[in-house]
């Protein structure tokens, strides 16, 4: 699973198909119109498609073969490197797969209005699953006015990273819990060369570079997208304060110089990660990055924290997103789908398993709680974090990530200080998002 970054930047999608062996292997149907289960016995095929790769796809494919407890007959096959775009095109040709898998969570507002994932709730209501049993802040971002297309397998939970070595280098102890410390300490550990060139950020702040993403940074200035009318509410204070916030560290270092320093930068989930070769001092991301740097940098010596927040009494709060599993339109065994989806939906040990191989959060209270759940120092934050009911899910409109688009897009504009004013600018992308959305119909 990856962030709104890595949701943004590392986009998986798998899609199951089930071809039955056995005569009827989940093809009766019920009363209603809804596709029964496959039999204890039959004996069917299911192809995975996802991107995952290495040492994820690996652990995936054991959950997936968990399957086997409940369908001991159950032949699967995952195969790695597909994304959204396929799982598209094979719902408009008329062969999709049965079950799609995605890290994203940008899409389902329209996946969902769309009718490209089915509609989960008859199910739901026939197995009378409780869906108290994950978080609320997870349920609502695999759902859209009422309609429950998809369902949750594993969540990541965003908060802050930092060096203990250079934060204490510049004599700071604790991580910053406001965004004026967290300005403080970004200047204080910032290194420059004789040249004024960056040696060391001690934040960097440029938008969607790493996991500086619009959704994952709203929650922490209070920031909503919508207002009660359900009108595009980004020419807002809050949002105003956030983008402000940026720009004043942007224009401490330069925007010129800042783009030479990142330019220079590794890629996101490679060895040369900024954070893993101590070029930036503090950094927002998920847990995941917990993983990656016991295994790419070892000895890098780091803390994680909650983000730091605008108003004190916000402290705590956070944004999350995940992996969500639907039934695209037109799957040929919607009732065995729907029987893996509930089983890495809900399986505790296989949830627990998943999670500990490949290091995101749970999506299940059962599972958050759970003694086999591996939870050091630093993954600890997260998990606190994912217990404590004020994080935020992703956005959901009927048009998929283009409102986080166009914020993203503005907001690169605007810290580049090609908007010269800002309150206008957000109510040109307020209209932008609303002409979309009434186009949409939905």
């Amino acid at each position: 699973m990856r962030k709104v970054s890595r949701a943004a930047v590392l986009c998986v999608a798998a899609a199951v198909t089930l071809s039955a062996c056995a005569a009827g292997a989940g093809k009766s149907d019920e009363p209603g119109g809804l596709a029964g289960a496959p039999g204890k016995d039959d004996k069917f095929t299911l192809t995975v498609w996802s991107n995952y790769s290495g040492r994820e796809q690996d652990e995936v494919t054991k959950a997936l073969e968990s399957f086997k407890k409940n369908y001991p007959n159950a032949e699967i096959k995952h195969e790695g490197s597909q994304d959204d775009d396929k799982i598209t095109a094979g719902i408009r040709s008329g062969n999709p797969p049965d079950v799609a898998l995605s890290f994203t969570t940008d899409n389902i507002g329209q996946f969902c209005s769309s009718g490209s994932f089915q509609n989960l709730k008859p199910y739901i209501d026939r197995d009378a699953v409780d869906l108290a049993q994950i978080p609320e802040a997870v349920r609502s971002y695999t759902e859209y006015k009422g309609n429950r297309c998809a369902m949750p397998m594993l969540s990541d939970v965003y908060g802050l990273y930092f060096n203990k070595e250079l934060l204490g280098a510049a004599g700071i102890t604790s991580p910053p819990k406001t965004t004026a410390e967290l300005l403080d300490f970004a200047k204080r550990t910032t290194k420059k060369a004789p040249d004024g060139s960056i040696e060391v950020a001690g934040f960097l702040p440029t938008m969607l570079f790493y996991a500086n993403r619009p959704p994952i940074w709203a929650p922490n200035f209070g920031a909503k997208w919508a207002g009660p009318d359900g009108k595009s509410a980004l020419a807002s204070p809050e949002w105003a304060e956030m983008l402000k916030f940026q720009k004043e560290l942007v224009d401490f270092y330069g925007f010129d110089n800042l783009e030479r320093f990142r330019a220079g930068l590794g890629q996101e989930f490679s060895t040369d990660h900024a954070f893993h070769q101590q070029k930036i001092a503090m950094m927002m991301d998920g847990e995941y990055r917990t993983a990656f740097l016991k295994d790419q940098a070892p000895n890098v010596k780091f803390g994680t924290a909650p983000f730091p927040t605008v108003k004190p009494d916000l402290y705590g709060i956070g944004f999350t997103t995940g992996t969500i599993m639907g039934v695209p339109k037109g799957a040929k065994n919607p009732g065995a789908a729907w029987e893996l989806i509930k089983h890495l939906s809900f399986d505790t040990d296989t949830i627990v398993t998943l999670a500990n191989g490949i290091k995101n959060i749970p999506s299940t209270k059962a599972a958050l709680d759970d003694p086999k759940l591996e939870v050091d120092e630093n993954f600890k934050t997260f998990i606190d974090l994912a217990k404590s009911g004020k994080l935020q899910g992703n956005p959901v409109t009927p048009i998929g990530d283009a409102h986080i688009k166009a914020i993203g897009d503005f907001s690169t504009l605007w810290q580049s200080g090609k908007v010269p004013d800002l309150m206008a600018g957000l109510k040109d992308v307020d209209k932008s998002i609303d002409e979309q959305i009434a186009k949409s119909g939905k």
